[in-house]
């Protein structure tokens, strides 16, 4: 790719297409009330899938982006653990319970810091509220540093089927200034614990983007992960945003790698990865080739939710804790992330709700396209568009970004199907972004593009 061009458009801030409308477009208009309709509206039978979040952690790292706390004591957790058990008894009542749930993930944050004992008394209460499948798939995110014995071996017992470790760099210049201290020996220790104890996939995170971080020490990195030899890979591009996430003022930007060296970064994963037999996932994941991944990516099945590529086709996704958020058929709905006013909520009774997004007939269209597109590196646009009832050239003739992007080589166009090349696979989000309708219509800080 040239430099001009990653110069042109890497910069760009755009979203990372977990959803469309993004999040910052989410609003008011859509609260509690409105919540609660659209969970009795929906027909029973419907497959759903769980999210919960954990925002608790034992320390912050400064490259950190989630919505966590930091806390050194298990009271707050408990208390957190009452609370989110009693706002799943609450979004229960506003069910059929005939929904089937084939899907659940544990997001943080850190899922597991909280208790052995309540970490299965917590998944015993959703298998007794919802209709879990015998082989739903159970997902956890993990900070290997803060495993203990005790709670692999009740993952393991809990029915947990995939756990999801953090690693980002094994570095040891990186994790100085990400303040992230993490030994190869403690996160092999984890994975052989975690595979003892019955859990089954194991995916490992990494980031590339960071400072101090160098095409070397990726690729170093991968080399030691590939001796763990995870079932998936998502290697993410560190989103500086000090703007909204203050703890990142503690890193240097001056350390950090220019767009040229973090696309060498990325490309130099990727290149490994595949000469290792991993299959190439979309923007950022990876997975070996009979991974469900990998098998849906060939099928075209692949989908993209909150939780990034997902092998997961239910069109309902529940979401439970501070500042989680669900999608249904009518739009998206986001809780309470402040913890206190999130307990207040659930303690009065009522749904954590306090904005979302009622999706039009146009934003489906667009959702579709953009996921297409995110997830294929193609679309073909009439049949989408006929799927519903749009005139595709008329969507097509209204997006003159295309054109641009295919003068630069970022696209190409066959009649109504679009195509990424090869070549230019960096820059799918700026590809998707040509059917945002909602893009530059508010103040929202996006990560860049490549």
């Amino acid at each position: 790719m040239r430099e001009d061009l990653r110069t042109l458009y890497g910069d760009e801030r755009l979203p990372r297409y977990t959803s469309y409308p993004a999040s910052p477009h989410f609003g008011p208009q859509v609260d509690a009330g409105i919540y609660a309709d659209w969970l009795g509206a929906l027909p029973a039978g419907t497959t759903a899938s769980l999210y919960l979040h954990v925002p608790f952690c034992r320390s912050m790292c400064w490259y950190c982006g989630c919505h966590t706390s930091i806390t050194r004591h298990d009271a707050p957790i408990a208390d957190y653990l009452s609370t989110l058990r009693a706002e799943i008894g609450i979004v229960a009542r506003q069910l059929d319970r005939s929904q089937r749930v084939r899907h659940v993930h544990f997001g943080g944050g850190t899922p597991t810091i909280v208790a052995p004992d309540a970490f299965r008394d917590l998944l015993g209460l959703l298998r007794d509220t919802f209709r879990l499948d015998p082989d739903a798939e159970v997902a956890v995110e993990i900070d290997p540093r803060t495993l203990t014995p005790e709670m692999t071996l009740a993952l393991g017992k809990a029915g947990v089927t995939r756990a999801s470790l953090g690693v980002q760099s094994f570095d040891p210049a990186v994790q100085q200034a990400i303040r992230r201290r993490q030994g190869y020996d403690v996160t092999e220790a984890s994975v052989a614990g975690l595979r003892a104890a019955g859990v089954r996939g194991i995916n490992l995170d990494l980031i590339y983007g960071l400072p101090h971080q160098t095409v070397a020490s990726c690729v170093e990195t991968v080399r030691q992960c590939l001796g763990l030899r995870p079932d998936r890979l998502a290697v993410f591009g560190y989103a500086h945003v000090p703007s909204f996430k203050k703890h990142q003022r503690h890193i240097d930007e001056a350390t950090m790698p220019d767009g040229a060296a973090r696309q060498a970064q990325a490309e130099a994963i990727a290149g490994a990865l595949a000469e290792a037999g991993y299959v190439r996932i979309g923007l950022d994941h990876y997975a070996l080739p009979a991974d469900p991944m990998a098998v849906a990516n060939a099928a075209g099945t692949l989908r993209r939710n909150f939780q990034g590529y997902t092998t997961d086709p239910a069109e309902v996704l529940i979401g439970f804790g501070a500042s989680s958020i669900g999608r249904l058929p009518q739009g998206y709905v986001q809780n309470e992330p402040a913890l206190r006013a999130y307990a207040e909520r659930v303690a009065r009774g009522g749904l954590a709700t306090v904005k979302g997004y009622a999706l039009t007939p146009d934003d489906r269209l667009r959702a579709d396209l953009i996921e297409r597109i995110m997830c294929d590196f193609a679309v073909d646009v009439g049949a989408v568009c006929r799927a519903h009832g749009r005139n595709p050239d008329a969507i097509l003739a209204a997006t003159p970004r295309l054109a641009i992007l295919a003068g630069h080589g970022l696209v190409r166009r066959d009649g109504r199907v679009l195509s990424i090349p090869d070549g230019a696979r960096a820059f799918v989000r700026n590809v998707a972004a040509a059917f945002d309708a909602h893009l530059g219509t508010s103040a929202a800080v996006h990560s860049r593009a490549a």
